[in-house]
């Protein structure tokens, strides 16, 4: 700006200089020519004639006097123009310096403001973060308030069933007195029945299993009287009989699937194996003549298997102490234990030869075995008469004392003994009087059991009478 006002300055200065030259020259012509009269006596005069200067730029006025030299005040203006561009020269730097911090200045404000979002980015997380704490914590609250609701509601129910525990607790003192009353009162009848009968008039009792192993199978020298306990430790009492019969094997509810196979139905588990089926299971049979589908197990594991099972013993879940009805139909369950029913064992076995085979398993897990050359049963008219042929295994034979004997129940006496042995053994079986086996007995668990008559489940030849094995599995398949 100051040098465009000094260049302005400048020209308006020439202008006001040759303005004046002109003028002087004009006025110096004019005095020429007044001079020359005067001196026309003594000189010659000339008279020159310029022609008029026509101004055709601007006039420059100054008010500063006379023009002062040219080349004078041209360098003036050249140390004026160096000053004033030293000056520039400086603020220019000096505004470079000044743009350069601007510039540093812009770039830490542009990281402050990356800064300040990821700040803010940040806070926001931290906020939801907080956020779903609190929400988390509230739930929290919420649930251990619930808690609290339970546990109040369990410490009531606790404290009603303590209440119902004791009422049962003195019912149970009462009916405790009522059974030692009759305790006493059956102690003074059976005293009057001793007096009143002689000692030739008193009930036979069956004889005791004369057998005894020289040693014992299991290595257990405590005796128990677990009965029929199953896996919910529900035991059935000794001597109990159950009023409501168990259905047979057809009626039983369906096993899971994958249990029962589609195919079938089949005559036996013989032809089952034959069919390509090697896998132990539930299998649908119908025997020849029959009308009456069966639901059997079908070991194909033992013996290059096709072997039906009939009878089964493992852990108590059953009772079997029953009429004749319920060992007539079946009952049990197939895949624990259970019993086929002596009509299907009959309409199975008669359809040709077949062979017995009785497994029995001690309570160290000792397996052995009792097979019978030959195995069938008479009809009912004959009370489904046990018919055998000749043993060979290593668990000692115990069923030939039973063999050509009928089958007896509770309701149903056919043994040889006075008395009832299926009240004495509490199962059913082909009894003698009573026999050298019972394995329809009561589940004893632990082996060496005690019991006024000898009602486990033992095999006379292994074990002894008052020994009771841990399982028993009877079944049977055609003759090679």
């Amino acid at each position: 700006m100051r040098g465009v006002t000094w260049c302005m300055g400048t020209m308006l200065y020439l202008c006001i200089s040759l303005l004046g030259k002109s003028h002087s020259g004009t006025e110096l012509l004019h005095s020429r020519q007044r001079r020359a009269p005067a001196d026309d006596s003594k000189k010659c005069s000339y008279t020159f004639l310029m022609p008029q200067q026509k101004i055709t730029g601007p006039i420059c006025a100054s008010a500063t006097g006379p023009e002062p030299d040219k080349d004078r005040v041209t360098r003036m203006d050249i140390s004026d123009v160096r000053e004033i561009l030293s000056k520039q020269r400086r603020e220019i730097e000096m505004l470079q310096l000044v743009a350069d911090v601007d510039g540093n200045l812009v770039n830490e404000m542009k990281l402050l403001r990356k800064e300040s979002r990821n700040m803010n980015s940040r806070v926001t997380q931290l906020y939801m973060q907080l956020l779903h704490e609190i929400i988390r914590k509230r739930d929290n609250s919420l649930e251990l308030a619930q808690l609290e609701n339970r546990v109040l509601n369990v410490t009531t129910e606790m404290l009603r069933l303590a209440s119902r525990y004791k009422e049962l607790e003195m019912r149970f003192a009462g009916l405790a007195g009522t059974v030692n009353n009759q305790s006493v009162l059956i102690a003074a009848l059976e005293e009057r029945c001793l007096r009143g009968y002689g000692r030739q008039d008193l009930p036979a009792v069956p004889p005791l299993v004369q057998v005894v192993p020289e040693s014992i199978p299991a290595n257990n020298n405590r005796f128990t009287n677990e009965i029929q306990r199953d896996n919910n430790n529900r035991a059935f009492p000794r001597g109990s009989r159950m009023d409501t019969p168990t259905p047979d094997p057809l009626g039983i509810p369906p096993p899971p699937q994958g249990t029962l196979t589609a195919d079938g139905p089949f005559k036996d588990c013989s032809q089952v194996r034959q069919a390509g089926h090697s896998t132990s299971g539930m299998y649908l049979l119908k025997a020849e003549g029959s009308d009456r589908l069966i639901q059997a197990w079908c070991e194909h594991k033992l013996d290059n298997g096709g072997w039906t099972v009939f009878q089964r013993r493992k852990d108590g879940s059953v009772n079997f102490f029953r009429n004749w009805e319920n060992y007539k139909k079946g009952f049990g369950n197939i895949d624990g234990e259970h019993w086929l029913g002596l009509e299907n064992i009959y309409n199975l076995a008669k359809q040709g030869d077949y062979k017995l085979l009785v497994e029995l398993e001690d309570w160290v897990g000792k397996k052995v075995y009792a097979e019978y050359s030959s195995f069938h049963l008479e009809p009912e008219s004959e009370g489904f008469r046990l018919r055998l042929g000749t043993y060979q295994g290593n668990a000692g034979d115990s069923l030939t004392s039973h063999n050509g004997k009928p089958f007896t129940t509770l309701d149903r006496d056919k043994d040889a003994f006075t008395g009832n042995c299926a009240h004495f053994h509490k199962g059913g079986w082909w009894y003698n009087a009573c026999g050298q086996t019972n394995l329809n007995g009561v589940w004893y668990s632990g082996g060496v059991y005690r019991s006024k008559f000898q009602d486990g489940i033992f095999w006379a030849e292994y074990g002894g009478g008052y020994y009771s094995l841990k399982s028993v599995r009877m079944m049977i398949r055609p003759i090679d």
